[in-house]
């Protein structure tokens, strides 16, 4: 039966698994159902209530649900292209099977399996609707309703004890209802990275089987046992929340690097630093950043007439690729008029480090970053720091279920450590304004968010003569434990792009509360605007843990 079972799934499978766009958008097509009598043209009310009952299930989606699309236009386009589909995606079936059935010979007395004739046939699959899903992920759900009562010509030749059996499939009806996820949507074409593929109930397959001319489905019993069994084994793979993902992009062009960890910074002390002062001293400081990132350095205090200086000064950095990122030291003599002399640099590469472990490092200042310049011959002193690299734990962001029509998403924590240590602690708070919607001034509409929290301010940009602004601008706040029993105050303002006493106009407000971000990992919102009429924002806040 296990042999029957996966011939029965050939084509479902070889579709489902084929890469690239056009194998991704099969995949709802492959999906499709049942036979269509010659239509009789007659008026409803002229039909007795048993012939309605008949038609009804032939009905169009979009005529029995109003949240389904009609798609003619999808149909036409399968129709014009199905020859070639057909032949793509038979190409595709042979390719993923063809291994498949060298793991059956040897077994069961089976000498050899091939295909004598692969063809889906003429007849398309056709969609009877198509129902688009909002949702707060940064992602296009379709959910298209797919019938295919299709004329297909497979015919398998089984080679049994010297034996040359013919194994055709015939009348194959398939009703399907998948579900097509285009995620994560990004700004490159076609503007999603992967199609995910899964099946909301166990599908409608209908169909006859011949072997040697016989129809081996009239067999009392047989044709329900197999029924279910094929549902089975389909609905094993790809009922929700299984799925079966198509990568579209190369990960690499689309990649929007996320923070991955904490680097904790301990600048200990300088000596023998270069003397820049008329009375033979410096006035140092330390800047310091990791490289790719576009945020401000971090600063210790300057320590006064001082060449062998004491900081003891610790900093923590958001790291987004420790194979790659590098930790840049800078050493300045502080004046007061005019800018600042730059006595020394060095550089630490992260993948040096061994994550949660404490390293110390003596590095000599170097003039610039060549360091074989012949020129850099003089001493300059040389910087003790500490360093740590704590990668986020992965339970920290594990998102798991959806609570509530908002698309609000809970993790849980990690049951081998406790509450407080899980509610304790260093931690990262990423806040993405995504958007708003129906914000409107009464003097202008070029609305910019303003993300205020713990006496810092964020801002986004500015997005002129719209009502509906997509910002998709994500900020950080290091902190150095849960913000619990705290908020975030989030405003929504327009600003004039000429001069006008009413420059700023204030569109709405919302104090987000964390706690929840804290217990739930992540929550994913939209929040309606304080001060605004129909306004919403829409906001993607996590917490993510060392």
């Amino acid at each position: 039966m296990g042999f029957l079972s996966t011939l029965l799934g050939i084509i479902g499978f070889g579709i489902g698994t084929s890469s690239g766009l056009i194998a991704g958008f099969f995949l709802f097509i492959y999906s499709k159902p049942k036979p269509v009598k010659e239509p009789v043209t007659r008026s409803l009310y002229e039909l007795d209530n048993d012939a309605l009952l008949d038609i009804l299930p032939d009905i169009p989606l979009w005529v029995k649900c109003p949240d389904y699309e009609r798609v003619d236009w999808l149909n036409k386009f399968v129709t014009d292209m199905w020859p070639y589909l057909d032949k793509a995606i038979c190409a595709q079936i042979k390719s993923i099977t063809e291994p498949m059935f060298t793991e059956f010979v040897g077994t069961y007395l089976i000498e050899d399996i091939e295909y004598d004739n692969l063809s889906l046939g003429t007849i398309p699959p056709e969609i009877h609707g198509l129902k688009v899903c909002e949702t707060n992920e940064k992602q296009l759900v379709l959910e298209p309703a797919v019938r295919w009562v299709g004329n297909p010509n497979i015919v398998l030749a089984v080679k049994l004890l010297s034996f040359r059996i013919t194994v055709q499939l015939v009348d194959l009806q398939i009703f399907m209802a998948p579900r097509i996820t285009l995620k994560p949507l990004v700004p490159t074409l076609p503007c999603f990275a992967t199609v995910a593929v899964s099946l909301l109930e166990k599908p409608d397959v209908d169909f006859g089987m011949n072997i040697l001319g016989c129809d081996i489905m009239a067999i009392p019993g047989l044709y329900q046992f197999v029924q279910k069994t094929i549902k089975r084994q389909v609905a094993s793979l790809y009922i929700w929340p299984q799925t079966l993902e198509i990568p579209i992009l190369d990960p690499a062009t689309v990649a929007v690097k996320k923070p991955v960890g904490i680097l904790q910074v301990n600048v200990v002390r300088a000596q023998k630093l270069l003397k820049k002062d008329l009375l033979g001293t410096s006035d140092p400081y330390v800047k310091l950043n990791l490289t790719g990132e576009s945020l401000p350095s971090k600063k210790t205090t300057i320590k006064k007439r001082n060449l062998n200086p004491e900081w003891n000064e610790k900093f923590k950095l958001i790291v987004k690729d420790p194979e790659f990122q590098v930790l840049q030291l800078q050493v300045f003599d502080w004046d007061k008029v005019g800018n600042h002399d730059r006595l020394g640099m060095q550089f630490v590469p992260l993948k040096h480090l061994t994550p949660y472990e404490t390293k110390e490092f003596k590095l000599d200042l170097l003039k610039h970053t060549d360091s074989y310049d012949p020129q850099d011959k003089k001493h300059r002193g040389n910087i003790v720091v500490e360093l740590t690299y704590a990668p986020f734990r992965e339970d920290s962001v594990k998102l798991d279920a959806t609570q509530d029509g908002y698309g609000r998403k809970e993790s849980g924590f990690d049951r081998r450590y406790s509450e407080n240590e899980v509610y304790s602690g260093a931690g990262l708070l990423s806040v993405l304004v995504q958007g708003a919607e129906d914000v409107e001034g009464e003097h202008h509409n070029n609305p910019f968010a303003m993300v205020f929290f713990r006496g810092e301010t964020k801002k986004t940009k500015m997005i002129k003569g719209t009502r509906d602004p997509i910002w998709n601008e994500e900020f950080h706040f290091m902190l150095e434990e849960p913000p619990l029993n705290e908020k975030i105050h989030i405003e929504v303002m327009s600003k004039r792009t000429g001069f006008s006493l009413r420059s700023k106009e204030h569109l709405g407000n919302v104090d987000i509360n964390l706690t929840d971000v804290i217990h739930n990992g992540r929550i994913n919102q939209k929040y309606h605007l304080i001060d605004s009429k129909n306004g919403v924002i829409h906001v993607d806040i996590k917490w993510t843990t060392a």
